[in-house]
């Protein structure tokens, strides 16, 4: 035999007892598989195959309720009395509260064109609280904060007084979610700019000086509560003018509140100051961002009206704007009203009802509302296309809001000591929103009268996606264990 011979039958010979070590291998490690306790359970087994054959989602759509009311309450402040609870309708618990309101000052030059009356907007803010955190207010009733007495004369700063009413003490809300890889990447590239005219950061969640008001609380209503005794914490209060618009949500979901603006708009007097336009509070709940206008448009029940009206609504989609979070590709910061996955848009529209008087108020004697909503000023135009087009809104079964004599069920006009402030009755005051994953659960209005409009109120399921980061950590750790255990040494009993 030659040496080559003798070199490959060596060669032939050492593969072969290679190979059934290798196989001697996979046997004992199959063994192991079986006779290990953590693999011998089969739901275990079958999870694990579940797991690693399909591919985990990023996030999961979960349901979430919002409530949502605007209210033009005719430039009056409110008394310690006014009870909101039938309002926000508290017996039935939502996650996120929405109010806006309209006139919450009068309309006069000095508050047009003079620093703000911040006063009445919190005092909306400590009747809302007391009604959504509603254990510990009924506990102080009566009672008579400490500051009252010193703070009766003293005008509050709204960013102040917002400050009382967020359970999280001393810290801003968080301005960005985004995935950890994406702000690890771009970490560079993150900042705040300074924002336009039409925008603010002054949202109630910003650095606010300790000393002064900071603790606010109106000398008629009962003090908020301390952080732990409250079910919700306020996001955002804002006020322009007349306009206020205010944001709630449950304290164990501000953790995953984000990206939190604010933009103005002004369209009244000169086409630009803050008696009529609106506040847009722009936020992400998750993964899902949402867009909240609050707006007061053009009044007048005169032929032609309604274009203002439009106009109003065109400009606000124009000139709203939202300042810019951070450059990561990534962000889910929209800039633009129309760019939020959710948009709900409040307020006193004042759209009219186009008949006469005496035609308007024989159709109220017979309940006939849908013979009056064929009139409507706002279902026209929508029809048309000349504004909010691709929007919805609930079917109204509820009665006029505008305009009512005040602390009366009578509309203004149908006695004599009213008859100059008669107004053809109109749903001035409406919800309405863009976008998928919103359903309507209730679309009624409230009976207070402590206004010369009805408050209107909308209940909505909203879909929000949810990140499976906290569940992809949990089954990662899982199966860290189980390929750990498939490496120790097998026991024998």
């Amino acid at each position: 035999m030659t040496l080559r011979n003798q070199v490959q039958n060596k060669k032939s010979f050492l593969r072969k007892i290679f190979l059934q070590k290798e196989e001697k291998g996979r046997k004992a490690e199959k063994v192991s598989l079986d006779s290990s306790g953590a693999h011998s359970d089969p739901s275990l087994k079958s999870l694990l195959s579940h797991q690693l054959s399909s591919p985990m989602p990023s996030s999961q759509p979960q349901s979430f309720r919002v409530f949502v009311a605007t209210w033009n309450v005719g430039g009056k402040s409110p008394h310690s009395d006014l009870n909101l609870d039938d309002i926000l309708q508290v017996h039935d618990e939502s996650d996120i509260y929405v109010l806006g309101f309209q006139e919450i000052v009068p309309l006069n030059a000095g508050n047009v064109l003079v620093a703000e009356d911040n006063e009445p907007a919190a005092k909306w803010l400590a009747l809302i609280n007391q009604s959504l955190n509603r254990s510990y207010s009924v506990a102080s009733r009566g009672s008579k904060s400490p500051l009252c007495s010193s703070l009766r004369f003293q005008k509050p700063s709204l960013k102040k007084v917002c400050k009382s009413f967020r359970t999280e003490s001393g810290r801003r809300l968080k301005t960005c979610n985004c995935s950890p890889m994406s702000e690890r990447k771009y970490s560079k590239d993150c900042y705040v700019c300074p924002p336009p005219a039409n925008m603010t950061e002054d949202f109630c969640s910003s650095e606010e000086d300790e000393d002064g008001l900071s603790n606010y609380v109106s000398p008629e209503i009962s003090p908020p509560a301390s952080a732990n005794q409250m079910k919700y914490s306020l996001i955002t209060g804002k006020q322009m003018v007349g306009i206020f618009v205010t944001v709630w949500v449950r304290k164990e979901l501000v953790q995953h509140v984000s990206h939190l603006r604010i933009s103005n708009v002004g369209r009244g007097i000169l086409g630009c100051l803050g008696n009529k336009g609106c506040i847009s509070v722009s936020m992400s709940l998750h993964q899902t961002s949402f867009c909240f206008v609050c707006s007061h448009l053009a009044s007048g029940e005169k032929e032609g009206d309604e274009l203002r009206r439009n106009l109003d609504v065109i400009e606000i989609l124009k000139n709203t704007q939202f300042s810019r979070i951070c450059k990561s590709p990534y962000s889910r910061a929209p800039e633009k009203i129309m760019d939020h996955d959710r948009v709900i848009w409040l307020g006193d529209l004042n759209y009219r009802i186009a008949l006469s008087y005496s035609e308007t108020r024989k159709l109220l004697e017979q309940s006939n509302w849908d013979a009056l909503f064929d009139k409507d000023q706002l279902k026209t135009e929508r029809e048309a296309g000349r504004v909010f087009r691709g929007w919805k809104e609930g079917k109204i079964y509820f009665a006029p809001t505008y305009k009512y004599s005040y602390n009366s069920d009578i509309y203004a006009g149908e006695t004599i000591e009213t008859q100059k402030k008669r107004r053809t009755p109109a749903w001035c005051d409406r919800v309405l929103w863009y976008g998928g994953g919103v359903h309507q659960l209730s679309y009624v209005r409230g009976e207070s009268r402590f206004s010369d409009h009805r408050p209107v109120c909308s209940t909505f399921i909203v879909d929000v996606q949810v990140s499976n980061g906290g569940l992809r950590k949990a089954l990662s750790g899982f199966n860290m264990k189980v390929a750990s255990e498939e490496h120790l040494p097998l026991t024998r009993t």
